[in-house]
């Protein structure tokens, strides 16, 4: 396992800061306070996406029936886990967790306990290194690749910068599930903001002062090629599926592009 590095910021933490946890270092909070100071409402949009997890993930098990679940760019454990919402649901569900932040594995194998009649296991690795997730032999003795798989993709594919760059990693992971198997993802966008946060983000990204790379609707679309959209469609985290009398917010305030689609 690789060591942990307190002084540089990662997103699992920051993002763990922003959802109220208590695993993050100073970095994490300032660099996380930072990207909050220039967009206000940057934890709005982390509360909006950690909840689209859970609905997306009953979603699976409940109305597609899935039983299993790799889950890629995890994240640190809070409440309502990808496997918990889905043994909730069936408690037979298998999950591989897959993360590249050594503090995320250490608090995955304490915290993240499966039902006894299912099973989860967890990964050290990045997904740009899809070949190693897929051969890695946890996740071959958890999850049976014969049958339907769901990706979870979620808030970690705008850590894959430049343009095109996350369509043949998503691909290359997809063409390695069968039939029936879903990709649920989310990602960061600048599409709902004024032109004047657009160019201020885009100087960010430049000067290599930000780690998350924003694409737009159409360049998030494309990694759904082949795939049937499950409605609504392509929305914001806050639009797809909501809890019946939930209040949406401003889609500038979510900044997030979500889709689930099934590999036919």
């Amino acid at each position: 396992m690789s060591e942990i590095d307190a002084s540089v910021a990662h997103p699992a933490r920051r993002y763990n800061y922003w959802l109220g946890g208590k695993d993050h270092y100073a970095a994490d909070r300032e660099s996380g306070d930072q990207l909050e100071k220039m967009f206000p409402k940057v934890r709005l949009g982390a509360l909006a996406n950690r909840a689209l997890l859970r609905r997306a993930t009953r979603f699976l098990a409940a109305e597609a029936g899935l039983r299993q679940f790799l889950d890629i760019g995890t994240g640190l454990p809070t409440a309502d886990n990808t496997h918990e919402v889905a043994q909730s649901v069936a408690p037979e569900s298998r999950v591989v967790y897959v993360d590249n932040d050594p503090m995320v594995m250490v608090h995955a194998r304490a915290l993240l306990t499966s039902s006894p009649e299912g099973r989860t296991a967890y990964i050290e690795a990045d997904l740009k290194n899809p070949d190693a997730i897929l051969a890695d032999r946890a996740t071959r003795a958890t999850l049976d690749f014969d049958q339907p798989i769901a990706l979870m993709l979620i808030a970690v594919l705008h850590f894959v910068p430049g343009n095109g760059a996350a369509r043949p990693i998503v691909r290359e992971l997809l063409d390695a599930l069968p039939p029936g198997s879903y990709l649920v993802a989310t990602h960061a966008t600048s599409d709902f903001g004024t032109l004047e946060q657009q160019r201020l983000y885009q100087q960010l990204i430049d000067e290599g002062k930000t780690d998350v790379w924003t694409r737009t609707k159409d360049e998030f679309g494309d990694l759904f090629d082949g795939l049937e959209l499950v409605a609504p469609g392509i929305v914001p985290a806050s639009e797809w599926r909501p809890e019946p009398g939930a209040t949406i917010p401003e889609r500038s305030d979510i900044n997030v592009w979500t889709a689930v689609g099934r590999k036919p």
